[in-house]
């Protein structure tokens, strides 16, 4: 019962901005935002097997990160229910869901398409080709 009411307690003992566990989720919250500009730019440069698989990257990266950002910031101004620790658990499972989905979707549907050699036979045009029905 304990545990339960760690995780949904809604006042917390609010932090501060300098603590060095919010400043490395806030870098962490802000890279992914500003990484996602970048997944973006990098998926115009593939093929279109991988561009295809890959176009939900920069909206899901934005999106973890702004959501980590407003738990945050909403944790350390003191904002009650949104700075719950069960909305973490929530946050870091659908995290783990969507990467995980991502992994076994990208494993089971790339392929790459190689390319095929057409040997020209010189004889081809003499032998006996298929019958026209």
């Amino acid at each position: 019962m304990q545990f339960l009411s760690y995780l949904f307690w809604p006042n917390l003992p609010t932090s501060s901005y300098s603590h060095p566990k919010v400043l490395v989720m806030l870098v962490v919250c802000l890279g992914l935002m500003v990484g996602s500009f970048f997944l973006g730019l990098w998926r115009t440069k593939q093929q279109p097997i991988t561009k295809k698989l890959s176009r939900t990257w920069a909206s899901a990266a934005f999106w973890i990160g702004l959501v980590g950002a407003f738990l945050i910031v909403s944790r350390v101004e003191g904002i009650q229910f949104f700075s719950m620790r069960f909305l973490w658990v929530l946050w870091a499972l659908a995290i783990a869901v969507y990467v995980i989905l991502q992994i076994r979707i990208f494993r089971s549907r790339h392929y790459e398409v190689l390319p095929t050699e057409r040997v020209e036979d010189p004889r081809g045009k003499y032998l006996p080709g298929k019958k026209k029905k």
